[in-house]
Order: structure tokens, then C-alpha cells, then sequence
């Protein structure tokens, strides 16, 4: 049932079964751009291994792994995002000022417009539909809760930041945490992608700056996505807490005004990467979306793609309708991981890029990026024995190795903050180093110790941080005594 994190060599990234489902982890990037191209790298790299894995099976017997968010049989898995934040923005968000958590609640709930992927018929005992914008839609209960699999929140709010040791001191972990967003579904255009991440990328921004508007509140936010993920004509109001009532893209466009004027007075600069080309993507799909031209964006949304893919086969085939099994096997065949209908549409160049290049996609199969610490994680692993390798986690690995004498120990380095542990900042320690014993030297590490001691050293060096521990054991009878020269 579950299978532990393996993290990867070529680009930092990490793959596990978590509660039968496989779990995909781009590397961390810093652009809209970048996720979308890492996480359709992931897409390859599962893709091959899937192959190799039927390859060994017996004839007749295959795998099949889709990319979606249910199974249409009651359950939902979700396509979670992870977004860096300042730990004041967390503390604003869930523990001291309320509108923020229900300003980013109303943002994402009317984003459904460009973030489903879509679906044949309704679930979880909601209202009856033919086909519905989101996935997700339907599974969410409640506004808040640090829950995923049961009683789903909008927000969640689990606190685990990933960047470091809370009981430390003062670094990393003391001044950011982590976003953990469930509501998303798993996208597959490029476009909607670079959309989903680049727009709440925005939103987080104007929260941080406490930008937001209280009248963009909706009322019944858990309600409210319910019901517009279940009119595809985009029709259905909401009230807001003011007693306007709103469609979700005239409520996408009150965000999409404030996003504008932050964005013009210089307010994402170094925050944002490409922030005004997620503006302008941002407004022409919300143009076209309030146009209702639905076939401008077939090439660039989910929902729409595979609504277009639907009707025609139901044009082709009068007999069916939308209750016929026949469509709901051509809904789960959309992102059927091996030969899905998406990217047949791709191949035939139905499928917008919005600047994810093919060039980029296959770098991401091979590199990490080289603007987080996931190109030090990578090249960490690289380097090492699988062996030696003791645990890996994003924000440190634990190697287990033998000083010159043979004995063994163990040397741990955190990668604290996302931001850091770059190529331009760690490439000079590999480039110097004959080894990985060496490197975590260069990389801040203590000198080699006296067979028996332990000690865990911070060394901080400008804006690197490098924390690594040497931990030594002997035969039962040999353990040294103490020594005088050690204060």
C-alpha cells in the first residue's frame, strides 16, 4: 500500500505510493513556467518506468495509470500544490486575520473555470450533473482543516514547512513555511498549468502585501464551488458576503484588477518570475471564458479539451448519452499516462505550449533546476554510493559512511531554505572535490573527528547554510574515555 519516498538523481525530484496511489514530486522551481515543464518531465519518467514495468508482466496482465483526481467510484486523490510563503503570510492567513484565508478561499473556488480538468457526472452526493469543470469540486466539506482524505478543506492548513528544524535556531524554518494547497485538479495542458501556479503565485503575493479585498468574499465559498463546477455555460451566481451576486468569472476578474495594479506598481519584482505574462494569459482566458468561445481555448484548458473530445464523440455516436459507460471510459482514457487521448491531442498540435517547450520538458528529465536547492540535492545523490545514502528528505540528506580507520558514521546536511543551495552557490564545492566526503567539507562540514566524539555543527557562511552532523560508533568494550583537551 505505501511505498516511501525515492528521491531521484537526475533531477531532484521524488516518486512514491502514498495510500495506493503514486505520487509524483517535481523538483522545486521558481517559475510558473518551470513546474509546468518539470511536472510534465515527471509525466516522462513515470511513463517509462510503466513501461518497463508491463514489459515484465505476463501476457494479458497490464498497468494502466491515469492522471486524475478520482476514480468514479466514491474516492478522490488530490494534485497538490506546495507554495513558499513567509511565515508571518501563515500566521495572517490561518491564526490572525481571517479575510485573508477567506480572500484566497473565494480565489481559488472561482478558479475552477481554469483549473479543472473536467469530468463525466457528479460525486460524493452532490447534486446530479452531466459533466462538471473540477474534479475536486465535489469532495470539499468544510472552509479549513489540516485533514486530506477525509472531510477536505478548501485551505488546508497543515503546518510543515519542509525548511529545516523548528527547534533550531533562528533560520529558515523560523521565517518561511509551506502552502500545502489540496484543491487543485491534476492538469495537463501546459497552459492551465502555468496558470494554476502562476496565478496563485499573484494571489500570495498581494496577501503577503495585505492587498485584499473584503467584498471579493464569497459567502458560502464550500457551497459555491459545488455549484460552479457544475454549470460548464459558466451561468450559476454566488452571493458575496456584501450581497452581490456573482458569476465565478466576473469574480475572477475583481482578483484579476487587483493583480494588475500590484503587478503595475512593482509589487511582484523578484517575487513573481514572468508575473505580467501571467497577467495577459490570465486576462484572455477570463476574456474568452465571459465571451463564452470555447473553442479559443480548447487548445489551452482541461475541461474545455476534454468537454470538445466528449460532445464529438456523443455527435459521432447518437446512441450514447452522458450516463453511457462508454463516455466515462473516455473520460478516465484522457489521461490514461501511456496513451491517453491528451496527448494524442498533443502530438497533433491541438494542445497550446504557453512557453513549456519540448526542450525545456526533456532538460527537466535529465537536470534539476539550477535556482533551488534541488540541484545540490541532485547532485548530492549523484554523487553518493546508493549505499551510503542513509535518508533523504527535501530539506536534508543523511549519508552513512567510514572514515580512513573504517569506522563508520554518519554526516547530515541541510538544505534548509528552498531558495538556496543553487548551482551558482554549491557548483564550486563538486567542481573542487574528489569525493563526497570532501565535498561536505567544502560544503560546511566539521573536520574529521576523533574516533568516538559526536557533535553537530552549524556553519553559516553569507547566504549559505550548511548544517551537517558526524555521528560515530564502536565495538562493544573499545569506547574511549574521556578526553582533557575537549572543553
Amino acid at each position: 500500500q505505501d511505498w516511501g519516498r525515492k528521491f531521484l538523481k537526475p533531477n531532484g525530484g521524488c516518486v512514491y505510493i502514498d495510500l495506493d496511489h503514486l505520487e509524483l514530486c517535481p523538483p522545486e522551481t521558481l517559475s510558473a513556467v518551470d513546474h509546468a515543464a518539470a511536472f510534465h518531465a515527471m509525466l516522462r519518467i513515470a511513463r517509462s518506468a510503466l513501461r518497463t514495468a508491463n514489459a515484465r508482466l505476463p501476457s494479458g496482465v497490464k498497468i494502466v495509470a491515469v492522471v486524475n483526481n478520482t476514480d468514479a467510484h466514491g474516492h478522490s486523490y488530490g494534485s497538490h500544490q506546495n507554495f513558499l510563503v513567509t511565515r508571518k503570510c501563515w500566521d495572517n492567513l490561518f491564526h490572525r486575520r481571517m479575510h485573508y484565508l477567506l480572500y484566497l478561499a473565494s480565489y481559488q473556488v472561482s478558479s475552477v473555470v481554469f483549473t479543472g480538468q473536467g469530468k463525466v457526472g457528479s460525486d460524493n452526493g452532490t447534486s446530479r450533473a452531466p459533466f462538471v469543470l473540477s474534479q475536486r469540486a465535489d469532495f470539499f466539506e468544510c472552509l479549513t482543516g489540516i485533514q486530506t482524505t477525509c472531510r477536505r478543506p478548501l485551505i488546508n492548513s497543515r503546518d510543515e514547512a519542509l525548511c529545516g528544524d523548528y527547534s533550531a535556531a533562528p533560520g529558515p524554518a523560523a521565517d518561511l513555511a509551506r502552502l500545502h494547497c489540496i484543491f487543485y485538479d491534476a492538469n495537463l495542458c501546459p497552459a492551465a498549468i502555468v496558470l494554476k501556479t502562476g496565478v496563485m503565485q499573484l494571489i500570495l503575493s498581494l496577501i503577503e502585501a495585505g492587498e485584499t479585498h473584503a467584498d471579493w468574499i464569497l459567502e458560502d465559498p464550500v457551497e459555491a464551488v459545488v455549484r460552479w463546477s457544475h454549470d460548464p455555460h459558466l451561468n450559476t451566481r454566488a452571493r458575496l458576503v456584501n450581497g452581490q451576486e456573482v458569476t465565478a468569472v466576473e469574480l475572477q476578474r475583481r482578483f484579476l484588477d487587483d493583480a494588475t495594479r500590484f503587478v503595475e506598481r512593482g509589487g511582484c519584482e523578484g517575487i513573481v518570475p514572468h508575473a505580467r505574462d501571467i497577467l495577459a494569459l490570465w486576462a484572455d482566458t477570463l476574456d474568452k471564458l465571459a465571451a463564452r468561445d470555447l473553442a479559443a481555448l480548447t487548445p489551452r484548458l482541461d475541461w474545455v479539451l476534454k468537454l470538445s473530445l466528449l460532445q464529438r464523440a456523443l455527435k459521432q455516436r447518437p446512441e450514447l448519452n452522458w450516463s453511457s459507460p462508454e463516455l466515462k471510459h473516455l473520460d478516465f482514457s484522457y489521461g490514461n499516462l501511456e496513451d491517453g487521448l491528451f496527448w494524442a491531442c498533443q502530438r497533433s498540435g491541438a494542445v497550446e505550449a504557453a512557453n513549456v517547450t519540448e526542450e525545456r520538458i526533456q532538460h527537466f528529465t535529465q537536470e534539476p533546476p539550477e535556482n533551488t536547492r534541488a540541484w545540490t540535492r541532485a547532485a548530492l545523490l549523484r554523487l553518493a554510493e546508493p549505499n551510503t545514502v542513509d535518508a533523504v528528505d527535501w530539506d536534508s540528506i543523511t549519508f552513512r559512511l567510514r572514515d580512513t580507520d573504517g569506522w563508520p558514521k554518519r554526516r547530515t546536511v541541510s538544505l534548509a531554505s528552498p531558495l538556496e543551495f543553487t548551482r551558482a552557490q554549491t557548483e564550486m564545492a563538486f567542481q573542487r572535490s574528489a569525493g563526497l566526503d570532501e565535498v561536505l567539507d567544502l560544503l560546511g562540514a566539521p573536520e574529521r573527528d576523533r574516533v568516538g566524539s559526536r557533535q553537530a555543527v552549524v556553519v553559516r557562511d553569507g547566504p549559505n547554510a550548511y548544517e551537517t552532523r558526524s555521528d560515530y560508533c564502536f565495538p562493544p568494550g573499545e569506547e574511549p574515555g574521556p578526553d582533557p583537551a575537549t572543553p
